[in-house]
């Protein structure tokens, strides 16, 4: 039997990180599926998922322990998958906008009032090509149940978005299987 483990990954930066996780999973036979991985402000955060025999789980749980002396810590859970599928449909969502304390809060927290999951999320600023104004991009992956209106959703977006003085662009993905929580 095989068993799906999601972990997350904190600490100080360096080269060859990756590659140590990545060598204990090998060496447990287990297989790398997905990951999201960074450096951010000098430090390393990553969140993976894998594979691995039921009989080797706690091995290598034991063996990542070993990262704990470097500075880094690794939390492994068990990936569960939520057996009631909601019927959803998938968007994304682009921000653009100077830069400001409240963006994300401001647009996470109409999204959660309408019941919308934030799936994936990416953000970052930089220097504006022509004034050197701090420039605040996102982009997120969202999960929209089929019982809310996405005029709507879109609606409240576009307000919060002109009160903000920022661009949004949102646009429904096409339709695949169910997404898996």
């Amino acid at each position: 039997m095989r068993r799906l483990l999601v972990m997350t990954i904190i600490g100080p930066d360096r080269p060859g990180l990756v590659d140590s996780v990545a060598s204990l999973i090998a060496e447990h036979c287990g297989n790398w599926l997905e990951s999201r991985m960074a450096r951010l402000g000098g430090q390393f955060a990553g969140i993976l998922r894998v594979e691995i025999p039921a009989q080797k789980e706690q091995l290598l749980i034991s063996a990542l322990g070993q990262f704990q002396k470097q500075g880094v810590r690794i939390v492994v859970h068990g990936d569960e998958p939520n057996s009631v599928s909601q019927a959803v449909r998938l968007s994304l969502l682009d921000i653009v906008g100077q830069d400001r304390p409240g963006i994300v809060r401001q647009i996470s927290h109409a999204l959660a009032s309408y019941g919308v999951n934030v799936e994936e999320l990416q953000t970052e600023c930089e220097s504006a090509a022509m004034s050197g104004e701090t420039l605040f991009r996102a982009r997120a992956k969202l999960s929209i149940p089929r019982s809310c209106s996405v005029d709507e959703i879109r609606q409240q977006l576009e307000r919060i978005a002109e009160d903000l003085i920022v661009e949004i662009s949102f646009a429904e993905l096409p339709a695949t299987e169910p997404a898996k929580r």
